[in-house]
């Protein structure tokens, strides 16, 4: 394939999915990294594209950039349901647990409606729709909806959902995230959801990542958790060895899903 090609269809996949990492260019077209990098920065020159930290966005995609749930629904599909699938076999039945709004804790509500004895709080109207819909046919596990000012991914934050956030203790908490580094921790585009995220790490006596790979080295714009105050981070096997290595310096425990 010619540059010109490969950079053609790099701007399509960054305008289709919103952004792309560098390990998956590489691995997509068998060059080296510093080709793919060479590529980004050419693309960005030409304002086709924007650079960030371990890949590139779409221009607009910014660290304050803030997709819409449905926009990120259909990415990665794949791995969500990998991620969900090992983080639900951790959930024990009776145990009150936390779910941040985001679209792989959305694949994990889908796996827990029928855990007996469960009691969810939760700041996602998507995740708690779900889990009442379920409830109507089967009976399941009791949710608490936190209440607030709703965002584009539609996650319920601000004072009243802080303040609801607070005055409750779960076994563990599991955080979605729109990026995970060593620098930045856990981080969102929303300065309001850091600080509702910021609340249910508090409120937790298990902090769980639920993140697959695509999201490490990415950045928004406020970080709501250190890597050091994560216990479990559960991401999927394409995780890279060189991040595998780093995170573990950091994570309490990292759990790879099988695809």
């Amino acid at each position: 394939m010619l540059a010109g090609q490969r950079r053609a269809a790099i701007v399509r996949e960054v305008r289709e999915r919103g952004g792309v990492r560098v390990t998956e260019l590489v691995d997509r077209f068998r060059v080296s990294d510093m080709t793919i990098r060479r590529d980004l920065d050419a693309l960005a020159r030409a304002g086709q594209l924007e650079k960030v930290h371990g890949g590139a966005v779409a221009v607009g995609e910014s660290s304050a950039y803030e997709p819409g749930f449905e926009a990120k629904a259909d990415r990665d599909t794949a791995l969500k349901e990998a991620i969900a699938s090992a983080a639900a076999a951790l959930v024990v039945p009776g145990s009150a647990i936390a779910l941040s709004a985001g679209t792989t804790t959305y694949a994990l509500a889908g796996r827990l409606t029928a855990v007996p004895g469960l009691t969810v709080v939760t700041n996602s109207i998507r995740i708690a729709e779900r889990f009442y819909t379920a409830g109507h046919a089967s009976g399941g596990p009791t949710v608490v909806l936190t209440g607030g000012v709703r965002t584009p991914s539609d996650a319920l934050v601000g004072p009243v959902a802080d303040a609801a956030i607070r005055s409750l203790h779960f076994d563990a908490v599991f955080l979605g995230s729109h990026g995970i580094s060593p620098e930045a921790g856990l981080s969102t585009p929303n300065l309001a959801e850091a600080e509702t995220n910021r609340a249910l790490v508090a409120s937790a006596r298990r902090v769980v990542a639920v993140a697959d790979h695509t999201k490490w080295g990415l950045t928004g714009l406020a970080g709501f958790a250190r890597l050091s105050d994560v216990d479990l981070w559960i991401t999927d096997s394409a995780l890279a060895p060189d991040a595998r290595e780093t995170a573990a310096e950091f994570v309490g425990d990292l759990l790879l899903a099988e695809l």
